[in-house]
């Protein structure tokens, strides 16, 4: 007998979707083991001896881990397709850096919003990008929004204090100005959660609309090389360092 997942962690491992994901497909029903439609989203794989479908095709773990970090560009989906044909992050890894060959099956760690840019880090390795976005870990999201209006310490006071989001969480962090003109500031927000459009509820909290946002960082990975759009492979001490940040 051979290794052994359960059912989600396996999917993941194959690099179809994210744990949170494979469940869902799996209460659709479009999951099958050795034939027959999965009932349970507890079931544990044997990697030897299992055959795994997802919507009719036969799914094996990726033998070649892949770790991409792209600058997204703005108005674009941090989703593998969009069927209102919207352009996504994936059509963006079609085109090849020179000296680098195509990446295989990735998908994004996380999301960012559609008209959010910066840094997003895409990969096949379903362990790491699970405890990446797990609030446990508590990996650091840099952001720079550009806001409507005068950034003040009471809004640095409520934020951090935290204001509740609209999937019911509370959702709070650190922030700080870095520029203002008097009409418009500059304000950088640091993330330890991730929560649906977070960073523009919290601003809205204190009446800030957000005309642009930017991701910085995350999990202390930048693209401060990286031309909007492009996107490159990460370097062994860059997978090494994620890695140490959540235990693996």
């Amino acid at each position: 007998m051979g290794q052994k997942s359960r059912i989600n962690k396996y999917i993941a491992l194959c690099g179809v979707c994210s744990r949170r994901a494979a469940e869902k497909l799996i209460s659709e029903k479009r999951v099958s083991v050795n034939g027959e439609i999965l009932q349970e989203l507890g079931r544990t794989i044997d990697h030897d001896l299992d055959s795994v479908e997802v919507d009719g095709s036969e799914i094996r773990p990726e033998k070649i881990q892949e770790y991409i970090l792209l600058n997204k560009p703005h108005l674009a989906l941090s989703t593998v397709t969009d069927p209102h044909g919207r352009p996504t992050v994936m059509q963006l890894l079609e085109k090849v850096p020179a000296g680098e060959h195509a990446p295989g099956r990735v998908y994004p760690v996380g999301r960012l919003d559609f008209d959010t840019e910066g840094v997003l880090l895409l990969t096949n390795d379903g362990g790491l990008a699970h405890r990446l976005t797990h609030p446990r870990y508590e990996i650091r999201k840099v952001y720079e929004a550009l806001v409507e209006g005068e950034f003040t310490p009471a809004c640095a006071r409520k934020i951090a204090g935290g204001v509740e989001l609209e999937d019911g969480h509370r959702g709070h962090a650190e922030t700080r100005q870095i520029g203002s003109d008097g009409k418009n500031s500059i304000v950088e927000i640091v993330l330890t959660e991730g929560h649906k459009h977070e960073v523009k509820q919290l601003l809205a909290a204190c009446d800030l609309p957000t005309l642009h946002l930017r991701r910085l960082s995350f999990a202390g990975l930048r693209v401060d090389e990286l031309k909007s759009g492009k996107w490159r492979r990460l370097k062994k001490a860059e997978i090494s360092a994620l890695r140490r940040q959540v235990g693996l």
